[in-house]
């Protein structure tokens, strides 16, 4: 099977393709990420995921190769309804079940004879790292998580990026959703579309194409990483349009208090549109916590950008966590 990953692929670091289950019965895909020395003794493991709409030959990937090389046990995975994992409803995404694989993930990694089940932690970026402060609220086996250029989702789609709903746009994506939902009645398919809308003036909500000269930079940096420097042919453009019913319905960060005592790391670019969630999620932890900027990076740098990525800081965060 030819080896899709979109990024630099380290000869000395052994990456097996493995299959484990999550609480609903739906096959999660993974690529598991071996150093060299692993057997034999009991290592410190991560498992990682995100972006949101990316999969495991992407972000993640490149990420967990990282901590392999680093000298942990790492593993990228698929999430539910999307990739190589299973779901028969593609495209799909939940709070609840996107966040169960998370802590299936652990489940997999704990299971392994050369993982130490008191020394494992999670790796979120971006969508999906929302998904990972939401696991470690509520699995106490998490021992620590960090983040990259954090997304909220919940708070994004409900609310809009920056908090910039009125209360009769709210109303305009709620009633958008549902009637949306008899076109899936009565096509006998889900439809398709974005996970975030965007509402007029008039209160209502706009799916035509956007005139790409006049995209905010930030829209721009997706586009070039999903369909230029990182395409892969199983990233997804486009999700079911009822989707975005469950993150107005879940607040993902509801119970952030509750990763304390475990320490949470959160990274953000300087230049980000997103770090605000970081920010913000920061101020409601308890501690143990600590938020780094990174200097002169965007939201999308954090996905790639080995020169960026402050991979050091991350190897220290994890290495003093997973005692």
């Amino acid at each position: 099977m030819a080896d899709t990953r979109v990024f630099e692929i380290y000869e000395d670091i052994t990456m097996k393709e493995v299959r484990f289950s999550n609480r609903f019965g739906i096959e999660l895909a993974g690529h598991l990420y071996l150093p060299a020395d692993c057997e034999g003794k009991k290592n410190q493991a991560i498992a990682v995921a995100g972006p949101f709409g990316g999969v495991k030959e992407m972000a993640s990937g490149l990420y967990a190769q990282e901590f392999a090389k680093m000298g942990f046990v790492a593993m990228a995975f698929d999430q539910s309804f999307t990739g190589e994992s299973g779901g028969a409803v593609r495209n799909a995404a939940s709070t609840d079940i996107n966040t169960e694989d998370y802590l299936a993930a652990v489940d997999y990694l704990g299971s392994l004879p050369y993982v130490d089940r008191e020394k494992i932690g999670l790796m979120g970026i971006c969508g999906l790292a929302g998904m990972a402060i939401s696991a470690a609220s509520i699995d106490t086996r998490i021992k620590a998580v960090a983040t990259t250029s954090m997304y909220d989702l919940s708070r994004s789609i409900g609310k809009g990026m920056m908090d910039s709903y009125t209360e009769a746009q709210k109303d305009a994506v709620r009633e958008y959703v549902s009637k949306n939902r008899w076109n899936d009645v009565d096509n006998g398919q889900y439809g398709y579309g974005p996970h975030e809308m965007t509402v007029n003036e008039n209160n209502e909500v706009v799916l035509a194409q956007p005139d790409m000269s006049q995209l905010p930079p930030f829209v721009k940096r997706f586009i070039d990483y999903y369909f230029g420097m990182a395409k892969h042919e199983r990233a997804i453009g486009a999700w079911t349009q009822s989707t975005v019913q469950s993150f107005i319905n879940f607040p993902l960060m509801q119970f952030v208090e509750r990763v304390s005592p475990r320490p949470i790391l959160m990274i953000a670019g300087e230049n980000a549109h997103s770090r605000y969630f970081s920010e913000d999620v920061y101020k409601q932890a308890q501690e143990p916590k600590e938020l780094l900027i990174v200097p002169d990076a965007d939201h999308v740098d954090m996905y790639y950008n080995k020169e960026k990525i402050p991979f050091a800081k991350l190897k220290r965060f994890f290495e003093e966590n997973l005692k």
